[in-house]
């Protein structure tokens, strides 16, 4: 379902895109809080029972109805996974952007424990893969699209284009110790949230790709040791839950340096709105830059 044409993208226009989509589903807007503005601006809706996602540009319309196709799969599997709101057909496009409805998850701040984290994944590595296609992991794409529309300084933005390539090379020579198959695409704490009745769930599916297992691995290992965000005992549990520990693997310290790199450049496309963004993105490609410590990378 389409409706208008392309806007310019920030808060106030994606509340507005929200706003035109609800009327379209038949949801009733009051009570919309922005909860995050990244790859999409997030709404909670009617006070958090129903969570929208507002795409950034057109270009994410095929990454959203693979999001729609990857929900009901998981659904019919009985996996623990947001599941679509609304009995209109999604995504609903409204001036270029898709959005979509999701059943809202308690308050949207109560996350599951680290043990079931790597329960859940495995769990998920473990399905039968869908029947319909996923695309390849390709994380360098995502890199240059973001940084093409950054507003972030020149030099900034020249050296992250040059680590970009120098790390492309290094994940092309990576051999991977986990057999290759579907996953999340960004699997981390954040989305891995409980509901109501306490059950984890995992949301943000629009990352669904076929590419190494590690991939998915590696976030709760960077927030326990690059960043100090999971502590030992934490990580210690997601490993025993999945069975695993990336960090024992030779091409680690590789696949967490593009995972850094892609953290920057996802904080990137705000810094030309929010200036607490633009001061992060600074102070963390120094970090990149002089070798220095992740530790003061702040949370977004």
């Amino acid at each position: 379902m389409t409706l208008g044409e392309r806007t310019e993208f920030d808060a106030a226009s994606a509340e507005n895109i929200l706003r035109k989509a609800c009327d379209c589903a038949h949801v009733d807007p009051d009570g919309i809080e922005m909860q995050r503005f990244g790859d999409h601006a997030v709404f909670r809706v009617d006070c958090g029972r129903i969570i929208s996602r507002v795409g950034r540009s057109p270009d994410r319309l095929p990454s959203v109805r693979r999001e729609v196709a990857v929900a009901q799969w998981l659904a019919a599997e009985g996996y623990p996974a947001a599941r679509l709101a609304t009995e209109a057909e999604q995504p609903i496009v409204v001036d270029g952007h898709p959005v979509t409805f999701w059943e809202g998850l308690a308050d949207g701040d109560t996350y599951a424990s680290t043990r079931e984290m790597g329960e859940l994944l495995l769990r998920l590595h473990e399905l039968e893969p869908p029947t319909f296609s996923l695309p390849e992991l390709r994380p360098f794409d995502k890199v240059n699209q973001r940084l093409q529309h950054a507003a972030i300084p020149s030099d900034i933005r020249a050296y992250l284009v040059t680590l970009a390539d120098e790390l492309a090379r290094e994940y092309d020579q990576l051999t991977f110790a986990l057999p290759t198959g579907h996953l999340h695409g960004d699997f981390n704490v954040g989305n891995v949230l409980r509901d109501a009745a306490g059950r984890p769930k995992v949301i943000d599916l629009d990352g669904f790709v076929i590419g190494p297992r590690e991939w998915d691995l590696m976030q709760t290992a960077m927030y326990y040791d690059s960043f100090g965000w999971h502590t030992e005992a934490e990580y210690a549990d997601f490993v025993e839950g999945y069975g695993f520990d990336i960090r024992k693997w030779c091409g680690y310290a590789v696949l967490r340096r593009v995972r850094e790199l892609l953290m920057v450049t996802w904080l990137s496309q705000n810094a030309g709105t929010n200036p607490r963004a633009a001061e992060e993105i600074e102070k963390r490609v120094e970090t990149l830059r002089s070798g220095g410590s992740r530790r003061d990378w702040a949370p977004f």
